[in-house]
């Protein structure tokens, strides 16, 4: 089979070779953007005057049928046409005729597979932002009925000082809230159009790069052929924002995880979101929020591998940058999968406040409550820390907790001390009293809750 490229080839590679260097298995996934992308170009074509109307006519009305079928999953490619630009070609010129092989005129697959390149990571980041919004509107959901909900926080995995479970949801909504604002600053560099530098150099024919600017919905165009043919800067920020959201999404699944089980018991993850042994018949094991967390590392990989793949290529387009779209299809559809999973886990999840109540009133995380009473009685904090920090050991010693310790015997040991301070000592108190801004109480966290509907309401409009 005579190649399209073959004419200066006077040998035809070996079919092996030909498997080896083809990338349709792939890049057919870009059908839908390659076929719009086309559809531009003809239109432009025509406009400019480049070709007649009845060749435009016959083009346009070919890749219609060609996108009905593609969206029927009709369409059948073959390996002998290396990718997905080269197949549709073929299956428009079959269809159409001679008039197929005008479509190419004034373009390269070089500025072809980077605008299909770019109208897909535009279209995928935009459905990740909006993933974002339904998981965030889940944390919020479920941080409005936990407001007054109280769960030991911690430090270095160390019990600290108790804090709103909202406020701990919270952490992670703006953790999101990050990641979904640096999705939408990429798309400045995502929403640039190649289409026109040809294969590096621009071309000799009058073209209107207006025209498919404007009919494929970029907002600006490269002004630098060279550059157009091969940046992939957007792939690999795509690439990173996935990153970011993955190791996000793995925090907090680590939280998941641990808070589920049996030493823990602050939560219950729903049956549809959990496994069993095949040999224990009494496990329930948080596979997804497992595999999420283990999915991190197959994303970050995506990342490395392109950054590898661009960091010594000569301008300007090389075989090389085949490579660059597996790993962002496989970060996409992984982060994707990830984000509907976490949302249906926070839609079902089981919160089990008396465990969490408990906890709180089962540690020392109320310390440092009681060095700021000593504190706010007159007493140097540094000194009222070096006090309490030895009534911790005294507890300790004796097996019990502060609000175990009678009036009497906190009097012996400090003489300042009055009945008020069991109050100042109640997890409750010691929550609402912190409503600094940004702060834990219960006000301060009702404040935050409003920023935040305010945060998802913005974007999603």
């Amino acid at each position: 089979m005579k190649k399209l490229w073959g004419g200066r080839f006077s040998k035809q590679p070996e079919e092996w070779v030909d498997e080896f260097g083809a990338s349709i298995s792939f890049d057919k996934q870009l059908a839908s953007h390659d076929i719009k992308g086309s559809l531009a170009h003809a239109k432009m074509l025509f406009q400019s005057g480049i070709i007649e109307e009845s060749a435009y006519e016959n083009i346009k009305n070919g890749l219609q049928d060609l996108q009905v079928q593609e969206q029927e999953g009709k369409l059948e490619y073959s390996v002998k046409y290396e990718d997905i630009h080269l197949n549709l070609e073929k299956l428009l010129t079959d269809q159409i005729g001679p008039d197929g092989g005008k479509l190419h005129t004034a373009r390269s697959r070089n500025d072809q597979v980077a605008t299909d390149f770019h109208l897909f990571v535009k279209e995928e980041t935009l459905e990740i932002i909006d993933q974002i919004n339904e998981l965030q509107n889940s944390l919020l959901n479920l941080a409005e009925d936990h407001v007054e909900t109280i769960i030991p926080g911690y430090t270095h995995l160390q019990r600290a000082q108790p804090v709103s479970f909202a406020h701990h949801l919270l952490a992670y909504f703006w953790m999101l809230e990050r990641d979904k604002e640096r999705l939408q600053d990429s798309l400045k560099r995502t929403d640039i159009m190649p289409l026109g530098a040809g294969a590096l150099a621009g071309t000799t024919f009058p073209i209107d790069r207006n025209v498919t600017m404007n009919e494929l919905g970029f907002s600006k165009k490269y002004l630098n052929s060279l550059d157009a043919v091969s940046d992939r800067d957007f792939a690999i920020e795509s690439c990173s924002n996935a990153s970011m959201i993955m190791m996000h999404l793995s925090r907090f699944c680590e939280e998941l995880i641990l808070w589920s089980s049996e030493e823990f018991g602050f939560i219950e993850i729903s049956d549809s979101f959990t496994t069993g042994s095949s040999m224990m018949p009494q496990k329930k094991n948080p596979d997804m929020a497992e595999l999420i967390r283990g999915k991190s590392g197959r994303v970050y990989g995506s990342l490395l591998s392109l950054l590898t793949l661009m960091k010594g290529l000569p301008l300007a387009y090389n075989k090389d940058m085949q490579e660059d779209k597996e790993p962002v299809f496989d970060a996409v559809k992984t982060v994707k999968g990830c984000l509907s999973i976490m949302t249906g886990m926070m839609n079902e999840i089981k919160i089990n406040e008396d465990r969490m109540n408990k906890a709180v009133h089962q540690d020392f995380s109320n310390a440092t409550e009681l060095a700021d009473y000593l504190a706010k009685n007159g007493i140097p904090f540094r000194e009222a820390h070096e006090l309490v920090g030895q009534m911790v050991l005294h507890c300790i010693q004796k097996g019990c907790y502060l609000l175990d310790i009678s009036l009497e015997e906190y009097k012996e040991w400090c003489p300042i001390v009055q009945e008020d301070l069991y109050e100042a000592l109640s997890p409750k108190t010691a929550v609402e009293k912190r409503n600094s801004e940004g702060g834990t109480g219960f006000q301060a966290v009702r404040q935050q809750l409003e920023a935040a509907k305010s945060a998802v309401f913005i974007s999603s409009n």
